[in-house]
């Protein structure tokens, strides 16, 4: 099991993964693409780095942050929502690049279940991957790319939708009339899963390998946000009975189950 450990992205997921594995005894250098954050990463001992990577170059100094590093987490979103004519691909092929030429053997992908696109049944890891959002259709072209390499082995975790403390759609939710699929299945991952779901890879020396991440609850829109909503004394969001997608999927985390993986943080 590797001892040092790159991570791409210390934001949201990242920092608090990486401060996880510092305090399990790992040597960690992290990234972020903001100078103010350079001290809170040390000060938690992340060794930091600043390192920006756009469409044509990598700012700040990633050679040296792959240096000596069997183990390369990749957590950087494809950031459409704010720049829509992105290319993540061409980002994810110049970072490859460098891969290739440093100690990294293992690599690490953060991805999504965005890539299975709209969907009818049960999603597996053998399920057809069909991205309808371009998100996730350049989610698909990236794992792509990051497995066309001989120069290391990786494993693709794909995060349904993300929450946690401070993170919850049922702040944008709450108080909204009108809204649509009220019936269709919620599909979420606690954060303090997607971290262990991490961890659970990395100890068991899980490589090679695809795994979804979502917790094995899926109650309908309307019964779970109303809930949620109660719980935290918010406005309730209010349902149609109109159905606009043809999505009904529920994303599958058996794979990872079967293999010892405990979720622990309920949605």
């Amino acid at each position: 099991m590797a001892s040092k450990v790159a991570i791409i992205g210390c934001g949201w997921l990242g920092f608090p993964l990486a401060k996880n594995l510092v305090q399990k005894g790992f040597e960690v250098k992290g990234s972020t693409t903001s100078s103010e954050k350079l001290g809170e990463l040390k000060s938690v001992g992340i060794q930091p780095y600043r390192v920006a990577i756009s469409e044509d170059k990598i700012t700040g100094d990633i050679d040296d942050m792959l240096a000596d590093c069997e183990l390369l987490i990749i957590n950087i979103p494809p950031g459409l929502r704010k720049n829509p004519s992105a290319n993540f691909v061409k980002k994810i092929k110049l970072l490859k690049s460098h891969i290739e030429t440093s100690t990294i053997k293992k690599v690490l992908f953060v991805s999504s279940t965005s890539v299975y696109g709209d969907a009818t049944d049960v999603i597996t890891e053998k399920s057809v991957i069909n991205p309808t959002s371009k998100s996730g259709k350049q989610l698909v072209k990236a794992e792509k790319t990051l497995k066309s390499s001989n120069y290391y082995q990786i494993t693709i975790v794909r995060f349904s939708g993300l929450i946690g403390a401070n993170r919850h759609p049922i702040k944008f939710l709450s108080g909204k009339t009108g809204l649509d699929n009220g019936n269709t299945p919620v599909n979420l991952v606690h954060l303090n899963d997607c971290i262990d779901s991490i961890l659970f890879t990395i100890q068991n020396d899980l490589w090679d390998e695809e795994f979804n991440i979502s917790y094995p609850d899926h109650p309908p829109k309307e019964s779970y946000y109303n809930r949620i909503a109660k719980d935290r004394k918010l406005a309730l969001p209010l349902f149609n009975k109109k159905i606009t997608t043809k999505s009904n999927k529920v994303i599958s985390s058996e794979k990872i189950q079967t293999l010892g993986f405990r979720f622990k943080s309920p949605i």
